[in-house]
């Protein structure tokens, strides 16, 4: 192949222009270098940084421990966005329960309602009625109590906790009196807002009694029950 004269010299010229042009552009990446090292070292030797810029972009929401504005949350449970265990959701309902023995026998009927203060943390108040019957004697105790309790989910449907419950009891010949009663079970989420709720309860009674000659007593009682209750979520 033939390489006429034009080419040769065209090829010629464009070297010759193209050399200055790839010159300054090598002696510019220097200065840059350069620049950018003189800079690294005035940094070094303590000279002040750049002052920081503000924006005005929004900052995301964050987990929240305390209820929603209101503090209490509507039409929580299924086809509502407020799960069982978070913090607003109210429980309305009640437990029952009974301990039978040769002799004995005792019944309990509690009303409830329940505030999640926060996510799994409930604060329930509880309005016990109890009638013991023996052979012999038959007696009825009237307490009110307020429970704090925790629940733990271990899936979207089933729930443990365990609570305390404190207040007083109200016996119709020991009179009022001091009550502790904890209380341990499951939360079964059932329908749309339903929780069924099986457990087992121990209430510790204590009551002072004045005897004759001036002599004051403090009579006990207690009483282990297991109990089913069913509540629903407002």
């Amino acid at each position: 192949m033939t390489i006429s004269n034009k080419t040769i010299v065209a090829i010629s010229v464009f070297g010759l222009l193209g050399l200055p042009a790839l010159a300054f552009a090598q002696e510019s990446a220097r200065e840059e270098a350069l620049q950018e090292q003189e800079a690294s070292a005035d940094v070094a030797q303590g000279d002040p940084l750049p002052a920081p810029e503000t924006d005005n972009d929004p900052q995301p929401p964050v987990a929240m421990p305390s209820p929603p504005p209101g503090g209490v949350v509507k039409q929580a449970g299924v086809g509502g966005v407020t799960g069982y265990g978070r913090a607003g959701v109210l429980e309305l309902g009640g437990f029952a329960g009974m301990t039978a023995a040769s002799g004995f026998m005792a019944t309990n009927i509690n009303p409830t309602i329940g505030w999640f203060f926060a996510d799994n943390m409930q604060l329930s108040g509880i309005l016990g009625l109890s009638h013991v019957r023996t052979e012999e004697d038959s007696a009825t105790m009237v307490s009110v109590l307020v429970e704090p309790s925790y629940h733990l989910p271990f899936n979207r449907n089933t729930f443990g906790f365990l609570g305390l419950g404190l207040g007083t009891a109200y016996h119709q010949e020991a009179g009022v009196g001091f009550a502790l009663a904890p209380r341990i079970g499951a939360n079964f989420l059932v329908g749309r807002s339903g929780v069924l709720t099986p457990s087992v309860s121990y209430q510790y009674n204590s009551h002072e009694t004045e005897a004759m000659e001036g002599n004051t007593y403090v009579v006990m009682s207690t009483a282990l029950a297991a109990n089913i209750g069913y509540t629903v979520m407002w």
